[in-house]
């Protein structure tokens, strides 16, 4: 449902994404690792079309073509089956959470009714039924994120991307968010999710890669990762796998 073929990013002469191949499944839970300044934001923002690649070539897929739509060919068919739940979302102020999400229903040709019927679905699964009204101006962090969640799902989409989304979430709507996603993905719908929480990636995710200095430094399901990482220790947690992996190429110097 997502592919990536030598996708590539230069800002100038820094070279933020090198040659990045990706293939994630239909209903996949995908998780996508690295450190501060890997290259992970700029590569979401090219699977959602908010960046143009230097060079390469991004797919998002749908049920009935295993060809799906190149981004660059057909970004708007693309974009109509993604949702996107980025980094540093913006909202509307002056907006109500109604009135927003009724907003984005509409870009994506959501019937009113069913738009309707969504927001009460989610403002009630999150416990915010009683601030449907209120300007989002009044909103707690974890109320906007939880609006940005439910923006992104408003068009049930094929894919779901999501950059860092628990973010400042106490525990109990981390663990809405997380029965969400599993949910989710156990409908059909491909989640890529990109976090810095290592427990989360290792609880939900069917499979994880690891990015490091722009590149593909790993890829595989936890017992797979721990093999790259010579590490035979089926207890060991994501963390200790994750550590050892990004420190052994950090004393190897990049991959050619």
């Amino acid at each position: 449902m997502i592919r990536t073929s030598h996708l590539t990013k230069h800002f100038g002469s820094v070279q933020a994404v090198s040659d990045l191949d990706l293939d994630v499944r239909r209903g996949e839970l995908f998780g996508f690792l690295g450190q501060n300044g890997a290259g992970k934001t700029t590569t979401i923002k090219m699977l959602t079309g908010l960046l143009r690649p230097t060079s390469g070539q991004v797919i998002i897929g749908r049920e009935d073509s295993k060809s799906g739509y190149d981004l660059s060919v057909e970004p708007e068919k693309a974009k109509a089956i993604t949702g996107y739940v980025p980094d540093q979302p913006f909202l509307y102020d002056k907006l109500t959470g109604y009135e927003f999400l009724h907003f984005v229903a509409g870009l994506y040709n959501v019937p009113p009714q069913m738009a309707d019927e969504r927001i009460h679905h989610y403002f009630d699964l999150f416990g915010m039924t009683d601030a449907m009204h209120y300007l989002i101006e009044s909103y707690s962090h974890g109320m906007r994120q939880k609006v940005v969640m439910t923006a992104a799902l408003m068009h049930d989409p094929a894919v779901l991307i999501l950059d860092e989304p628990m973010v400042g979430l106490d525990p109990r709507s981390a663990r809405l968010i997380k029965d969400l996603l599993k949910q989710k993905s156990r409908e059909g719908t491909t989640v890529f999710l990109s976090t810095h929480t290592l427990d989360v990636a290792e609880e939900l995710c069917d499979r994880i890669a690891i990015i490091q200095r722009g590149q593909l430094l790993a890829l595989g399901t936890m017992d797979e990762l721990r093999a790259m990482a010579q590490d035979g220790d089926a207890k060991n947690r994501l963390e200790s796998v994750f550590l050892k992996l990004t420190e052994e190429h950090d004393s190897n110097g990049p991959a050619h």
